[in-house]
């Protein structure tokens, strides 16, 4: 099965500790070489000097004690760099075999970037009318013969069968035509429709992952859209969490935005009504909260505000935003205590009136609680003390439309109410009601808002 337009072969199968190519190590590497002088087989166990989890111990039957005298993937990497060097690097779900194999060369300072192509993507290419493409459905609908399933050079004779088997079932021209089209595509995740990924557009938007049952995995935003979506897929050898991605993903969408700013703001309310898997940072505002500075008897206190208050957002006295009180809590106190505050005039410690508080006690209080500092001194240094926590209070009357090339962006009391293609159209998006404070809307648009000039309109 030598062909002269692709002389030099290498399929690959790996058996790993898990499926992270960062974190978990390779434990077995099987190796079929084709080219002008025959095919040979070649494997080895590979010491991944970790534990294997139980779970995959029986699934591949490699066991701690297996690897316990095996070299170890820097002992082999110069014999494998020999053996794959100048070959087309053949693997079933090959991102996850090149991804594993390109982080543990890196680690050994040796440099990888062989031409890949992977037998889903092909198998999807020549038998479109079938829905799948593992390999288990691989060995049933070709009728290959199995060896050793989930060992590496068992796995790797299935990949070499099906290489095989493919041209008993279509003119070489065909395979070949498939083959050239698919290696010199940017490797993708093998569940991805190619066309539908060709057609992303260059321009600024929102792009979403979803996963089996179209579970929403990620959504992010980009200036361009398509460099961005390719680059999850260029990159995921480096990031456990890209490498992830690029396992469960099964489906891509994508929402054009007029420019970056309606881009940012598309992405956070997205995020907020999907809560996609693996996004973190841009998180639902039901928890958000802030200290709220009034004066009571005299004294400067900061009292609990929530994005429930009416006036969250107006008030120019807020100070910090928090997911929690319980995390407002902890900042409170640690400013308290890097400041010499009064844990008791706070409100982070009940004191029976003229009694010292326990940081004081203990040296942390200044005794504003005891007579010690004035209540003035005390205020003073409260205020100053949390000013670097303050929030800017809306500064407009009402509601402002935010012009970006063609489209209005609506923005009310830091919460974005949609975008508009005009503004009689913005004008409509007000008749929804008022909105909650958006954190993300509020941190967008602290970054955006001095340079706008006259974008910004009165609605």
């Amino acid at each position: 099965m030598y062909n002269s337009k692709h002389p030099r072969l290498a399929f690959v199968d790996l058996e790993t500790t898990g499926g992270t190519a960062t974190s978990d190590r390779v434990t077995e590497v099987g190796i079929i070489e084709v080219d002008e002088d025959g095919v040979r087989e070649w494997s080895s166990l590979v010491n991944p000097q970790m534990h294997i989890p139980a779970f995959i111990q029986s699934l591949t039957g490699i066991s701690d004690a297996m690897v316990k005298n095996a070299p170890t993937f820097a002992e082999l990497a110069d014999e494998l760099q020999t053996r794959l060097t100048g070959r087309i690097f053949i693997a079933h779900n090959a991102r996850f075999d090149h991804g594993f194999l390109k982080n543990e060369f890196k680690r050994t300072g040796h440099e990888f970037r062989p031409s890949v192509l992977c037998t889903v993507r092909l198998s999807r290419k020549l038998f479109p009318g079938f829905a799948r493409h593992n390999l288990d459905t691989l060995v049933e609908r070709h009728r290959l013969h199995v060896t050793e399933r989930h060992r590496a050079l068992g796995d790797a004779r299935l990949i070499w069968q099906f290489w095989q088997k493919i041209r008993e079932e279509h003119a070489d021209e065909v395979i070949e035509e498939a083959v050239s089209k698919l290696i010199s595509r940017p490797s993708l995740p093998s569940r991805l429709d190619a066309l539908r990924i060709e057609s992303l557009p260059s321009t600024h938007g929102v792009y979403l992952f979803y996963g089996e049952n179209d579970l929403p995995l990620y959504i992010g935003k980009a200036n361009n859209l398509r460099r961005r979506v390719l680059s999850h897929f260029s990159g995921d050898h480096a990031s456990s969490k890209e490498l992830r991605i690029s396992q469960q993903i099964e489906r891509i969408e994508w929402v054009e935005s007029a420019g970056e700013i309606g881009a940012l703001l598309q992405e956070a309310a997205l995020i907020k009504k999907l809560k996609p898997t693996h996004n973190q940072q841009l998180r639902s505002n039901e928890e958000v909260c802030s200290w709220r500075l009034i004066t009571r008897n005299g004294k400067l206190q900061p009292v609990l505000a929530t994005t429930d208050d009416l006036f969250f957002g107006h008030d120019p006295q807020l100070y910090g935003l928090f997911i929690s009180k319980r995390k407002a809590t902890d900042a409170l106190t640690s400013i308290a205590d890097a400041y010499s505050l009064c844990h008791g005039l706070l409100g982070l410690e009940k004191v029976k009136a003229g009694k010292a508080c326990f940081a004081n006690q203990v040296k942390k209080c200044l005794g504003a609680c005891a007579g010690k500092e004035s209540i003035e001194s005390h205020n003073e240094r409260v205020a100053a003390a949390l000013q670097g926590l303050r929030l800017q209070p809306w500064p407009y009357d009402g509601a402002i439309g935010i012009r970006e090339n063609d489209a209005v962006h609506v923005i009310d009391c830091w919460a974005y109410l949609g975008t508009a293609a005009s503004l009689r159209e913005a004008s409509v998006l007000l008749e929804k009601g008022q909105q909650r404070f958006d954190r993300d809307v509020y941190q967008i648009m602290q970054k955006w808002l001095s340079g706008l000039g006259e974008r910004i309109v009165g609605l």
